[in-house]
């Protein structure tokens, strides 16, 4: 339901990614009140109509709803915990990048404060912030997220994860995942194909193509994993196997590096020598479940 007040915001932190919230607030209407260590930062925001706070205290007094973002939970420790500030009864969203157990000590740390807190990521990079293809992500307690969804709605697409704070920062970790190793594919299948004459902007659509394909398995692959049970429908892991060991051998033979592919097939064939090797891919979740090597010490 629209608010019939906006709701007044405060933004801490203005690097381009605090800039664009805060813009994106003003533009929905919301008087938008914004604090930066370096007060510069905040002139372009003042001229659009918002007010300047000479003091985090003063800042995170003047809005029913708080949004910090700066370099690191350490920083929003350092920014908000001075004497001067107080917390007790604000709602405290936290939009800095980190990791899920810094989400959940900073939240138990802001709620012996008296604050509502939630913890949050953004999904999007800040020139798509306002848009629906920004992507909010949210965790915490219900009622406080319900209380302020509308005003968040300003920023993007606003998705509510449950009530662990870690959730937010998980799923970024998560969705940065993907990211990486599509990107990662796609230059390894270019860096091969220019051996060939190939430029990048030829095989550009076919591997877009190929990734949408792969992503409509996620479902059925998903209810394997959740099931715990892995019948290979479709191809057996040895026969994977096989087609890695043909990807690493191309590699080399046209001296593109084959580190990549030599690591998923590394882990395909622990899966294989543990008994996995007449189960569909999926079953792999039990090496991704394992801490690695280095990660062992």
């Amino acid at each position: 339901m629209d608010e019939i007040t906006p709701t007044p915001v405060t933004v801490i932190g203005l690097g381009l990614m605090g800039r664009a919230l805060a813009g994106a607030f003003l533009k929905a209407g919301h008087p938008t009140t914004v604090w930066n260590r370096t007060a510069g930062k905040a002139d372009r925001l003042v001229a659009e109509g918002a007010r300047p706070a000479p003091t985090v205290g003063d800042a995170i007094e003047s809005g029913r709803l708080t949004i910090i973002c700066v370099t690191d939970y350490r920083a929003v420790r350092e920014v908000l915990g001075t004497s001067d500030v107080e917390l007790d009864g604000t709602t405290l969203i936290n939009l800095t990048s980190g990791d899920s157990g810094q989400a959940r000590e900073t939240a138990r740390w802001a709620q012996a404060r008296g604050a509502h807190y939630l913890d949050g990521a953004v999904m999007a990079i800040p020139s798509a912030i306002g848009t629906p293809d920004a992507v909010i992500l949210q965790s915490g307690a219900r009622p406080d997220f319900d209380a302020h969804e509308s005003a968040l709605g300003a920023l993007g697409t606003v998705t509510y994860l449950g009530t662990d704070h870690g959730l937010a920062s998980l799923y970024d970790a998560a969705g940065l995942a993907m990211m990486w190793c599509v990107l990662n594919a796609w230059l390894q299948g270019t860096a091969l194909l220019r051996t060939a004459g190939v430029d990048a902007g030829t095989y550009a659509p076919f591997a877009r193509h190929i990734a949408a394909g792969v992503a409509d398995w996620l479902p059925g692959y998903a209810e394997q994993i959740d099931r715990g049970s892995f019948p290979a429908e479709v191809s057996a892991l040895e026969t994977d196997a096989r087609a890695m060991a043909h990807l690493i051998e191309e590699s080399e033979a046209v001296g593109v590096n084959a580190e990549l592919p030599r690591l998923i097939k590394a882990m395909a064939d622990r899966a294989i020598a543990a008994g996995h090797g007449k189960e569909q891919y999926p079953v792999l979740i039990e090496e991704f479940g394992k801490p690695g090597a280095a990660d062992r010490g």
